[in-house]
């Protein structure tokens, strides 16, 4: 029960970030928005800092899923071309709105919050040095196009037309070559 609640808390919160004209997530916007009282959702969630870095992980939580499935094994083993790659898959073909980039732009003003993104995001983007720089580049550009993509998707600002997406992917395969020797 106390699981299904939390659930409904945050994907509360991140539907008032939905609302027409943006919205704010506040302890009381996001328990009466979850049909709860703030004293309910303070059981869950005693601060909005604590509501603030639950709602990040719910949010890491669903791209971490998409990028294992476009992964197909464990991350600790994957090469950067890979997890690269199954991150731009994750950017390039899930369904963003105005709530993803909210959560993920609070950050800037939030370090804390900055800590949660860099967690749980670093193990899939970041290339080790040794990595040749023609190498970094392609990878670096490629996440770079996907960031591009999903932000103008999130924000409706400037969104790519559907039909230009495959020509996306096919850059981005481009860029994703693993020439690396075997």
């Amino acid at each position: 029960m106390a699981t299904k609640t939390k659930l409904r808390i945050l994907d509360g919160a991140l539907d008032l970030l939905r609302a027409e004209g943006g919205g704010t997530i506040t302890l009381e916007a996001t328990a009466k928005q979850a049909g709860l009282t703030k004293p309910g959702l303070m059981y869950h969630f005693p601060t909005k800092e604590a509501l603030m870095l639950a709602v990040v992980d719910h949010v890491a939580d669903r791209w971490e899923r998409e990028m294992l499935g476009y992964l197909g094994g464990p991350l600790r083993t994957a090469s950067p071309y890979r997890r690269i790659r199954a991150y731009v898959e994750a950017a390039l073909s899930g369904q963003f709105d105005r709530a993803d980039f909210a959560i993920f732009s609070d950050a800037l003003y939030r370090d804390a919050l900055t800590a949660a993104w860099t967690d749980r995001f670093e193990p899939w983007l970041a290339l080790p040095d040794d990595l040749p720089g023609p190498a970094r580049g392609r990878l670096t550009a490629a996440r770079l196009l996907a960031d591009g993509y999903w932000t103008a998707a999130a924000t409706g600002v400037f969104p790519a037309p559907e039909r230009d997406r495959e020509h996306l992917v096919a850059v981005a395969e481009e860029l994703l070559k693993d020439e690396t020797p075997s």
